[in-house]
């Protein structure tokens, strides 16, 4: 029976050992997967409670007040004589902690953010400062001389009735060997599961944390301190970018100031409706789901989906009328010259008449006045038909067959050579049925697509935003093929695509800035985009979506 005892209790050890490595690899893994730094830091305080027994704890994270000291926190840490950096710059007098996170079994937490400076005067500065652990086994009988000016705020205990007892301080390291943050511990419990009520409760159920607790947790903190400085590196990476996307849509509109803001919403309105569907659970999108960064990866896509038009002429980009203004100035210099030749022709006939032999009679004179009317008459009236005709709304047929005949029309230049009223060019911009760009000019316009294909495919977008190039280059191919670059049909189009297109079509039509149409008001969009939807060119489930969650008025 002693033999068996004492072969037990070795293998407790051993077992506890097994259990402690196995627990840590778990932690270890699951740190390093998160990558949003709130949550990293929630699942960091509830593993160190966890393998502690600590009944509460909090989390502080390491920021800077400055840029210098920032970048003495935040890098090596060392200066030239190889001196903490920290310790440099006044033990940190530009750097603070910042209280992150708050957790309690026993009772509710009404928490704030705060920061505190890092100095010897807290538990949080001291361990960042030194690196080093602190475990107080009762707050409420610290004698060791190592922690002599040591304080600890209880208006929280005072304002609760909760009594902090035995308190474990361990700083996280990162890789480079600074200390980026805290976790804290408060009251280690004999039984975990047991909450803290009563003064007795804290007299008789808390006790100080052993030196194992000290070593799992610095251990863990170890890891933490790697995985948060993980994640803020990529969360200052996300940021680098996103500032890049932006400044990338400034230099867009900067181009076309005419559709500021058109991308932004166009991303909004997408990923509104990404969100939507991912919560529909019936349907035939009801198995349709999107990841968190399936959702950046369309925001992406919509930002930046009409990049490609710092690639096309400026001059198509903002063309309000069919014609250009230099365009139309020449056409009435043109006229304009036309009109004084007519007046010196005339003027020319009346002196012949005075200088011939016989007098000018008042019939003659008048039969010059007349022609001279009629013919300024026929020039006014071609100006009056190039300003109707040169409007971006639906040209008559009347006005095409008079722009036709006036194009007929010639004149003398100075030169004595026969020119005509409207050059080809002219003629050509004016007769465009719909809208103020001529063929040339809408393929100028749709070759925006390709630039941006080109410019988002040089990008190396990493494998959850890869898609990023594909979504955007399909924004305007239509479910019958009739869209373009590719001519793309049904299903061959990604559902992040489809959405886009929805999105893009409606702001598009409503939008209040664009110079060769008026807005449309929502309802009347919303029409257009089921006739499109009726001719089979946008998908109809995405727009019944589209208009019962009414996405559209995110913009609104």
């Amino acid at each position: 029976m002693a033999a068996r005892k004492k072969t037990a209790e070795g293998k407790q050890p051993a077992a506890r050992a097994r259990y402690e490595r196995d627990e840590l690899l778990a932690i270890s893994r699951a740190l390093a997967s998160e990558r949003d730094i709130r949550k990293l830091l929630d699942l960091i305080l509830f593993k160190s409670r966890q393998i502690s027994g600590a009944d509460a704890g909090s989390v502080y994270v390491l920021e800077s007040t400055d840029k210098e000291a920032e970048t003495t926190l935040h890098r090596n840490g060392r200066d030239k004589g190889g001196r903490r950096r920290l310790a440099a710059h006044g033990e940190g007098k530009r750097a603070l902690l910042r209280f992150m996170l708050s957790h309690n079994d026993s009772m509710a937490v009404d928490f704030q953010e705060f920061t505190l400076p890092v100095d010897e005067k807290s538990m949080a500065g001291r361990a960042v400062l030194h690196r080093r652990s602190i475990n107080i086994a009762d707050l409420g009988t610290v004698a060791s001389a190592d922690l002599a000016g040591l304080g600890h705020n209880r208006s929280f205990d005072q304002q609760t009735g909760y009594q902090a007892r035995s308190m474990l301080t361990v700083p996280m390291i990162s890789a480079e060997g600074d200390a980026i943050g805290v976790i804290q511990l408060i009251n280690k419990k004999r039984e975990p599961r047991k909450k803290l009520r009563t003064p007795a409760d804290f007299d008789s159920r808390v006790v100080p944390f052993q030196a194992r607790d000290e070593e799992m947790l610095e251990a863990l903190a170890a890891q933490a301190g790697v995985s948060l400085e993980n994640a803020i590196l990529y969360d200052e990476i996300r940021r680098l970018f996103e500032s890049f996307v932006d400044a990338s849509v400034t230099a867009i509109e900067a181009r076309d100031p005419t559709t500021s803001g058109h991308s932004r919403r166009v991303a909004t309105l997408s990923v509104a409706l990404a969100e939507t569907v991912d919560g529909i659970s019936e349907g035939p999108l009801r198995e349709v789901r999107f990841s968190r960064e399936e959702l950046r990866q369309l925001e992406y896509a919509g930002v930046l989906h009409d990049f490609g038009k710092v690639g096309v002429r400026e001059q198509v980009l903002v063309k309000a009328k069919k014609l250009y203004a230099w365009q139309l100035g020449a056409i009435s210099m043109r006229l304009g010259f036309v009109r004084k030749s007519i007046e010196a022709e005339i003027l020319r006939g009346k002196l012949a008449l005075f200088q011939s032999g016989g007098g000018a009679s008042a019939e003659a004179v008048a039969r010059l006045d007349r022609e001279q009317s009629s013919r300024l008459a026929a020039v006014d009236d071609c100006w009056q038909c190039v300003l109707a005709a040169n409007e971006p709304s639906v040209t008559e047929k009347p006005v095409l067959a008079r722009l036709r005949e006036l194009a007929g029309f010639t004149y003398l230049d100075g030169g004595g050579v026969e020119q005509p009223f409207l050059t080809q060019d002219e003629l050509l911009a004016l007769e465009v049925p719909r809208g103020s760009l001529t063929q040339d000019e809408r393929k100028q316009i749709q070759s925006h697509v390709d630039h941006t294909i080109n410019f988002l495919r040089a990008i190396p977008w990493g494998r959850e935003l890869r898609r990023v190039p594909s979504i955007a280059a399909a924004h305007h191919e239509m479910l019958d093929g009739s869209g373009y670059p590719t001519n793309l049909r049904g299903e061959a189009i990604a559902i992040e695509s489809r959405m886009l297109t929805i999105a893009d079509i409606f702001d598009a039509l409503t939008a209040s800035d664009r110079p060769y149409k008026a807005a449309v008001p929502a309802q009347r969009a919303l029409g257009i985009l089921e006739s499109d939807v009726r001719a089979g060119k946008c998908d109809p489930e995405l727009f019944r979506i589209f208009v019962e969650a009414e996405i559209w008025k995110r913009v609104m």
